[in-house]
């Protein structure tokens, strides 16, 4: 079978899909269990872990015992 110059293969076809809906998102923002909010739960959940992670690093001690919860 012969293949015309505008047919694409079926592997670029699959990179340029996948790099396609890697940089964009179809998603709304909606309450509750949506795509949306779990994106964004996810990604306020990495920040506050790496707030611990600093707060930890810069003053020497547990976050746990920097915020009074251990003594």
């Amino acid at each position: 079978m012969d293949r015309t110059p505008e047919e694409p293969s079926s592997a670029s076809t699959a990179l340029e899909t996948s790099a396609s809906t890697s940089a964009t998102t179809k998603d709304v923002p909606a309450f509750g269990w949506s795509a949306y909010a779990e994106r964004i739960n996810g990604r306020f959940a990495m920040i506050g872990f790496l707030a611990v992670l600093l707060t930890e690093a810069l003053s020497g001690d547990t976050f746990l015992h920097w915020a009074g919860l251990i003594p």
